[in-house]
């Protein structure tokens, strides 16, 4: 059985409203009900600190977003100072404020593409949501209302939304929510450890994929197809860098008819992989573009979709003959969150953060690639500051722990008692700590997770869970 213990003291009396009052997201319910909330009440710099007063390194920078760290005082008097002067206003009609322009002008400056125009919301999910929702009021103007398909991929993560969790490829949230929609399809998950052949070349392997892609717009009908979505690095399904050369032929095959590459930088996004987008990294020429996460450092909600001037003079030609584009959220473009988000971008200019995370990089995976000798490791894969893990029950055959083990889970709970805070995917361990993250705070960090590894290697062999 996985070990899902949470290392704290006996249960305190916010634990226990904390069981009897709230609904956990992304969380094994039943399990939760059993052993209770880990309770954080403070970070500082890449380490939070539960209630208890244990300190955790932020392996995941909360959840791959607090790119610099808890408590910075900069993103804190920018929010003050933002709620003494307007605390809340809209951007519904024709009303605007300060930071978000200001912001808007910003993204604008930095994308890696030739955007003209920002819509804000305020979570990843909502801003794929919308990006598919103006995909389809975009072919509607433009004549095509047959074109409305939407390709995402096994096993990525765009969202939990009713109509981005039909674009999530990842089991777990989908299972009971009924969320496939006729519109959305799924092409394959571009892991060669995991899908490659046997002989196969990971060039070989990047063609079929091409071409298994080419074949699903055939046979679905390219005059029906709208874009084709994707994160640069698939982060959810465990950290899976793109093989070399794969974003290449994949665009080739969008351009042959006529399909919109969405972006989603959600993970990747201002500096994760060492470039400020993944697009950076990867080559990639998106046609529009989905952020949240690290534009704010995680200190308060808000995303972005960032679109060409092509769409935005369609959606203005269309408004122009229907009224009113009926599309927004209360809180979109929120002034104190955008006030934050524009000073964290400014501190990313003022830390060089670039610089810091190609410098960085080179010790965290070192330190990653590393584990491959241990007896738990199949894989190690990463780019920049981010990684994954992936453990087997063997390594020479890759075959994987049955699901009912637990290995992924016992790993991540051995994780905490070290003081460590990571994700667990299915049986892959995921690191994306906050990118201030100094060297020798790398090596706090893995010296943890070797322990944690260690500890669930003796738990697997104590089970008897490779045969």
């Amino acid at each position: 059985m996985p070990t899902n213990d949470i290392p704290q003291a006996p249960r305190s009396a916010y634990a226990e409203r904390d069981r009897a009052h709230v609904l956990h997201p992304t969380t094994d319910l039943a399990a939760h009900r059993q052993s209770g909330p880990l309770i954080i009440e403070r970070g500082e710099g890449i380490h939070v600190f539960d209630e208890n007063g244990r300190r955790y390194i932020e392996g995941m920078a909360g959840l791959w977003c607090t790119s610099l760290g808890f408590s910075r005082p900069e993103l804190m008097q920018a929010a003050l100072a933002q709620m003494q002067a307007l605390p809340f206003y809209h951007s519904f009609g024709n009303m605007g404020t300060k930071p978000t322009i200001d912001l808007a002008e910003r993204l604008i400056r930095m994308a890696p593409f030739k955007a003209s125009k920002v819509f804000f919301a305020n979570s990843g999910s909502e801003a794929n949501d919308t990006q598919a929702k103006l995909i389809r009021y975009y072919n509607n103007a433009i004549g095509k209302p047959h074109k409305k398909k939407i390709i995402s991929r096994q096993r990525a993560y765009h969202g939990v939304t009713w109509l981005t969790a039909g674009l999530t490829g990842l089991p777990a949230f989908r299972n009971g929510f009924d969320v496939d929609h006729p519109d959305i399809l799924h092409t394959d998950c571009p892991h060669f450890y995991k899908y490659g052949l046997t002989g196969e070349t990971e060039a070989e392997y990047v063609d079929r994929l091409a071409a298994n892609l080419d074949a699903l717009i055939q046979r679905e009908n390219p005059d029906r197809i709208a874009a084709f979505i994707a994160e640069p690095v698939m982060g959810g399904a465990g950290v899976l860098p793109p093989p070399a050369g794969y974003f290449e032929k994949i665009q080739q095959v969008l351009k042959r008819y006529d399909i919109r590459f969405i972006a989603d930088e959600v993970i990747c996004g201002f500096g994760r992989t060492g470039r400020m987008f993944g697009c950076e990294t990867y080559a990639i020429q998106p046609d529009s573009m989905t952020l949240a996460k690290q534009i704010s450092s995680g200190y308060l909600p808000i995303s972005a979709v960032l679109i060409g001037e092509d769409m935005y003079d369609v959606l203005v030609s269309e408004s122009g003959k229907k009224g009113v584009f009926g599309h927004g959220y209360t809180y979109g473009g929120h002034p104190v969150s955008a006030a934050v988000a524009l000073r964290t971008i400014e501190l990313y200019e003022e830390l060089d953060i670039l610089a810091h995370v190609q410098k960085v990089a080179v010790r965290f995976q070192q330190r990653l690639h590393g584990l491959k000798d241990h007896p738990l490791v199949g894989e190690t894969r990463g780019v920049g500051l981010i990684g994954g893990v992936e453990m087997v029950a063997d390594k020479a055959a890759k075959r994987a722990f049955a699901p009912a083990a637990g290995v992924g889970k016992t790993a991540w709970a051995n994780s905490l008692k070290h003081g460590l805070i990571n994700r667990a995917s299915g049986d892959a361990i995921v690191l994306a700590p906050p990118l201030v993250i100094s060297e020798s705070e790398i090596d706090d960090l893995f010296d943890c997770l070797e322990r944690a590894l260690d500890d669930t290697e003796s738990h697997v062999t104590k089970e008897g869970l490779r045969s």
